[in-house]
């Protein structure tokens, strides 16, 4: 069951539900154009985050409301160790996130973990602020990276063939990924997580995510979708395959995929990079630069009772 969550006057919360998902679209946005200026969470992303395999919406998320109504905050803890917080910009300064936080961590050690993790923006202060006074401790960075898609030239290493991504490839576009992400990723997701929040996304483009074969074997990837800002286009996911690695595919695939949102009238191309891949050298070497930055923090959890 849901541990008790004690939070400061007049406020209430419940288990948020998809008939949340545009109000909590709203609250993120508010968030996001507040520190990054724009908004670049997609709806399904948030519908992603509360029916992903794994989840519980019904223990493992909160939303919060202010006596009018009005949505304040939402959580949501994942296999007890992930977790987000947002807090509406009015509505900050009321002890709400330090009370969610609270939820989060007694949520952790009711399903038996002793850390937990949460992503803070490296511009939002008071959440970077409120781990820290909590004894939480730097786990790893991540960076999202930016490209002009004007500079952008294909040049498709010699031995390859690359068109767009078909459904029947799923399974093959998730081992591919999957297996690349375990070198450093701590748990593999099963294909229905990993489906869920990439390819079963209402974002997901297909026609411009670009796939590699190399003897008819799927050997690379560059997922994409394509999110509410106007000026950038997303890369989801990219890999390829260990053995095909040091070709210039990784570098053939971005341009690739940043012609197709050039020509959707783009005028970037962005991706998310974390730090125990190893890859940001990489990126930077293939033309882009850092635009800004999180944290993943992780603090110890209490044992429950």
């Amino acid at each position: 069951m849901a541990p008790h969550l004690v939070l400061p006057e007049p406020f209430t919360a419940r288990p948020a539900t998809t008939a949340d998902v545009p109000a909590v679209h709203a609250l993120v946005g508010a968030v996001e154009r507040e520190l990054l200026g724009r908004t670049e969470t997609g709806a399904d992303g948030i519908e992603a985050s509360l029916t992903r395999p794994g989840l519980d919406a019904a223990v493992d998320s909160l939303v919060v409301h202010a006596p009018d109504g009005q949505l304040t905050a939402w959580a949501w803890i994942n296999r007890g160790r992930r977790a987000q917080i947002d807090v509406a910009p009015a509505f900050r300064g009321h002890g709400i996130g330090s009370a969610l936080l609270d939820w989060t961590e007694a949520r952790a050690a009711e399903v038996g973990t002793d850390w937990l993790a949460q992503n803070v923006d490296d511009k939002d202060r008071a959440g970077t602020e409120l781990l820290r006074s909590r004894g939480y401790e730097v786990l790893a960075k991540n960076w999202q990276l930016e490209m002009p898609v004007a500079e952008v030239s294909v040049e498709l290493p010699e031995g390859f063939t690359v068109r767009p991504f078909q459904p029947d490839e799923a399974r093959a576009a998730y081992q591919l990924i999957e297996d690349a992400f375990d070198e450093w990723q701590p748990r593999r997701k099963s294909y229905e997580e990993w489906a869920r929040l990439s390819i079963e996304r209402a974002s997901f483009a297909p026609a411009l995510s670009p796939v590699a074969f190399a003897g008819g074997e799927l050997v690379g990837a560059a997922l994409c979708l394509d999110l509410p800002d106007p000026d950038d286009g997303y890369v989801e996911q990219v890999a390829v395959r260990k053995d095909q690695r040091g070709r210039g595919l990784a570098r053939a695939l971005l341009a690739i995929a940043a012609r197709g949102f050039r020509a959707q009238g783009k005028h970037n191309l962005t991706l998310w990079t974390h730090s125990d891949t190893g890859a940001l050298a990489m990126y930077e070497r293939l033309g882009m630069s850092v635009r800004r930055s999180t944290t993943v923090y992780r603090g110890r959890v209490r044992a429950a009772g």
